[in-house]
């Protein structure tokens, strides 16, 4: 199994990710041309999208996502919460969308692929991550949470590979640009993780993940080399035995597309 981000941060969130013989989305958060466009890039194509799984209905992670659903003819995944606006967004059309209700922790079956959703904490009607597994590989996919639970944890102690947000550094946060409000929410527990808490959470995953993708990165409020030094500082003596890799949003970054192996 390999998972690529097309793209990620506050500008577009969306990850590829790719079986033997089906692939998925997980969220489709910019605009259908640039994603089939990416996909072009990065040497893939749509014959074997099975499905789109649906984070939550934050604009960066819905915005092509009807649309796209609507050119392929594929189904939707998502939460009963994240329903009812996404639902709204794709407005009337003539062809309909297939719309799948999940629930967290019940195991369903897209293409070869077996998901299951967890609960996260962030501002939105009812936000998840995912388990991924495919044969005996499990990849997890969290992000935009504002802390790591010992749920999530329970989940994530279980995946081979790790989809992980690193959002900001506690410092840029502090001194940057945004207005105290907004400050108060990206720090909440409803908000995104800081460079700090996403290592925390690999240092204690760090046994049983041998491969992870800083995610969901804020292009005011960090950088890529400060999420992965942190990152790596947490591994400590198993960072040799652990790829660490950062997921940017611009598609002409140096390494573009951004991926892992499981």
């Amino acid at each position: 199994m390999r998972c690529i981000s097309l793209a990620s941060g506050s500008k577009g969130n969306c990850l590829f990710i790719e079986g033997e013989s089906s692939s998925l989305l997980v969220d489709a958060g910019l605009t259908r041309r640039e994603i089939l466009s990416r996909l072009h890039t990065a040497g893939k194509t749509t014959d074997s999208l099975a499905a789109i799984l649906v984070t939550h209905e934050h604009i960066d992670h819905i915005a092509a996502v009807m649309p796209l659903a609507r050119h392929l003819s594929i189904p939707v995944y998502a939460t009963g919460g994240t329903l009812v606006d996404l639902l709204d967004s794709g407005g009337v059309h003539r062809k309909p969308v297939r719309a799948v209700r999940i629930d967290y922790g019940e195991d369903f079956c897209v293409g070869e692929f077996s998901v299951r959703a967890f609960a996260v904490s962030h501002d939105a009607r009812e936000p998840c991550g995912y388990t991924i597994r495919n044969g005996d590989q499990t990849l997890g996919c969290c992000t935009d949470t504002g802390m790591v639970t010992d749920h999530m944890i329970e989940h994530l102690s279980r995946c081979d590979g790790l989809v992980l947000e690193s959002n900001h550094c506690p410092h840029m946060l502090k001194e940057g640009p945004y207005p105290e409000s907004l400050k108060r929410r990206i720090r909440s527990r409803r908000g995104h993780l800081s460079n700090n808490a996403a290592a925390e959470c690999i240092k204690g995953l760090c046994t049983q993940v041998h491969s992870v993708l800083l995610a969901h990165l804020s292009e005011v409020n960090n950088t890529p080399e400060k999420a992965l030094a942190c990152a790596r500082e947490a591994a400590g003596l198993f960072y040799s035995d652990l790829e660490i890799r950062v997921a940017t949003n611009a598609g002409s970054d140096a390494g573009w597309p951004h991926g892992i192996f499981l």
